[in-house]
């Protein structure tokens, strides 16, 4: 079902495009041609009027109510193929046929009617790329040699620096370089309370500036912010199609062609078996023709699954497509990692200690100068617990020496040379594996480890390599905080039928079961590596109907890629979450998950409520025609009656707040 006035090809986002607005006008208009010629033929058969008058009346009911119905069967046909605008046009005309033209205007009618009113679900169902196109602003005020310029928003390049007054919106990301205020986010992240920014701070297009005059430096450019990158993935989104849309795709056609064999059946059989006249056989077979033709069932699944794409949007939960909305309506257990997921991330330093003994350059080596050396391996790393030694290595402004040949173990350790001295950093896995032989002062800080790790905190060792000799310098110990939200959202999971929930963490055993045990989480796996993380998603999916792993979208990436439904964290400021997860919580909120789930779950109930009214309307029709002998105009409006309910039915979903 395609272009009949109103009958949406779900690929094309038709309803939102500003060109299209006045093909849509003129659907809307030829639906009105066709009332006033409907009822002028009715009226004017009724007052005895001319008959080219009623005739004329009539010609324009069947012109302007067939018009896109025709054009759409002609050029389906061409394909070839058949769709229910055929079956539609094949009853009108049979209708004309026999002596009954009211009877065919009324259906070309509610048709052409039903499928404007199914434009109009879909499109407020897409309204969400609209609205973001319209929180992009399409100028910046740009600062170019003290003076500000207003600059259109391709033209400014990554650096500018552009000012952002109260109440402004910010045309682009960046950085805040100076100023201070807070920014109402909650278009974009799903966030309802303004987040204070202060330079140093991150920024994103299309939030608003409320309280203070900021200066921005721009670190992306247009085509690549936060805004733009969030449009191209709703659009994506609206053009995947979900399986039980695929499903109905395939089976539009062989169904369209079932019903017309069954009219020719309904026509021939009566005449040739048992000499029934042709007239009442003929208009029985037309009203079989159109109580049968599935509008409803075509039309359910989109009304549905586009609705639910744009509340989440509004609730700050991107579905990457209308699958994903489906296959998380199955899943029955869920995997998190630990970082940045069920805690905040933001890791800091609690310890650097030097081991008790140990001299450098004939000097006795201090805390600090531990730190420093650390930091200067480190740098070279993106790691979440390379990133809090750095900073903390700055808030003691200590010097952060140069490092060259650095390597990284993937979930295990790094080392560098700095100074002319060889420094490893890593968990005991990395120790036991990566460095053989005799470690001095070994068994000193692998207890000390144990100690951190005991009191919930991660930790590593500093191990200094000089030709075949090795020590221990020290080590380092880091604490993260667990998310606020992230009981009540275990707890509401297992509320929405969440059977198991696991974590999957490299981090060290002690820190993640005393997380773990906080939180309630049934499974911990810890120390694990990427690829064991995707091993223990593989086992999860032996036991369960569908595994939903939740994680920051780098570090998980592998296992995110394996589970039936991925989550990631952050889509606001994360590019990767935005790219591997199929689900993405834009406001890195935690507590957005479960409502993610009970969306769609809700979607799953919407589409079987539709197709129970889809289905049932058809059947009872076909029923009540073969042994009532209801006539056309009653079955026309069951038809496009089932057909509108379950598109008002989808766009319920719309206003769900979980």
């Amino acid at each position: 079902m395609e272009t009949a006035p109103g009958q949406v090809s779900v690929t094309a986002d038709r309803s939102t495009s500003p060109a299209n607005r006045p093909v849509v006008r003129r659907q809307a208009l030829f639906v009105a041609l066709t009332f006033v010629g409907m009822f002028g033929g009715l009226l004017g058969s009724w007052f005895g009027a001319p008959e080219a008058f009623v005739w004329a009346n009539y010609a324009v009911a069947y012109v302007c109510g067939g018009w896109y119905g025709l054009k759409a069967s002609v050029e389906t046909i061409q394909e070839p193929a058949v769709e229910i605008d055929l079956l539609m046009i094949l009853a009108a005309l049979g209708a004309l046929y026999i002596g009954a033209p009211f009877e065919g205007a009324m259906l070309l009618f509610l048709f052409s009617l039903s499928g404007v009113l199914e434009e109009y679900a879909i499109g407020r169902s897409r309204t969400a790329i609209r609205s973001l196109i319209e929180m992009r602003p399409d100028a910046a005020q740009v600062l170019r040699d003290g003076t500000e310029v207003r600059t259109p928003i391709d033209d400014v390049e990554v650096g500018d620096v552009f000012v952002v007054r109260p109440g402004d919106r910010l045309a682009l990301d960046g950085v805040v370089e100076s100023g201070e205020s807070t920014v109402d986010q909650s278009s974009l992240t799903g966030e309802s309370v303004p987040v204070p920014k202060e330079p140093g701070d991150e920024v994103f297009s299309g939030t608003i500036n409320e309280t203070g005059s900021l200066e921005v430096r721009v670190t992306k450019p247009a085509q690549e912010s936060a805004i733009s990158r969030l449009i191209h993935m709703v659009e994506q989104a609206q053009e995947k199609r979900a399986p039980t849309q695929q499903f109905i795709d395939r089976f539009e056609q062989p169904y369209v062609l079932s019903v017309l064999a069954m009219t020719a059946v309904a026509i021939a059989l009566p005449i040739a078996l048992f000499a029934h006249a042709f007239e009442p056989t003929f208009y029985r077979a037309m009203t079989l023709m159109v109580a049968a033709s599935p509008c409803a069932v075509i039309i359910s699944t989109p009304a549905a699954v586009l609705s639910a794409i744009s509340a989440g949007g509004r609730q700050g939960v991107l579905f990457k497509g209308g699958e994903h909305i489906e296959t998380a309506g199955d899943v029955d257990a869920i995997a998190f990692d630990k970082t940045g997921t069920l805690t905040e991330g933001n890791t800091r330093l609690t310890q650097a200690r030097a081991r008790d003994g140990v001299r450098v350059d004939g000097e006795s080596l201090t805390d600090d100068r531990l730190l420093s050396l650390v930091a200067g391996v480190q740098s070279r790393s993106e790691h979440h617990l390379a990133e809090a030694t750095v900073e903390a290595a700055r808030e003691r402004s200590l010097e952060i020496p140069a490092a060259t040949g650095f390597e990284a173990v993937v979930g295990k350790g790094v080392h560098a040379s700095v100074g002319g001295r060889t420094i490893h950093v890593g968990n005991q896995r990395y120790v036991e594996t990566e460095l053989a032989g005799s470690i001095g002062g070994l068994e000193a800080g692998l207890s000390a480890v144990r100690e951190l790790e005991a009191s919930g905190r991660t930790s590593v060792l500093v191990v200094e390599e000089s030709g075949d000799t090795r020590r221990v310098l020290g080590w380092l110990a880091f604490t993260d905080t667990i998310r606020a939200d992230a009981a009540e959202t275990i707890a509401r999971l297992r509320e929405r039928g969440v059977e198991q929930i696991v974590m999957l963490t490299g981090d060290n055993e002690r820190v993640a079961r005393a997380i773990a045990d906080e939180l309630g989480i049934d499974e911990v796996y810890a120390e694990l590596l990427p690829e064991e993380k995707v091993e223990h998603v593989e086992m999860l999916q032996e036991r369960h109907e569908a595994v939903a792993m939740v994680g920051d979208g780098v570090n998980d990436a592998p296992a995110l890629a394996t589970a039936d439904i991925s989550v990631g964290m952050g889509g606001a400021g994360t590019d990767v979450a935005l790219e591997t997860a199929d689900i993405v919580l834009m406001s890195d909120k935690l507590d957005r998950l479960p409502y993610a789930f009970a969306l769609s779950r809700e979607t799953r109930r919407t589409l079987y409520v539709n197709f129970s009214i889809a289905f049932g309307a058809i059947a009872i029709m076909i029923v009540a025609i073969l042994t009532a002998g209801i006539p056309l105009p009653v079955a026309v409006v069951g038809h496009e009656g089932s057909t509108v309910l379950v598109s008002l039915i989808g766009l319920r979903l719309l206003r769900f707040d979980g």
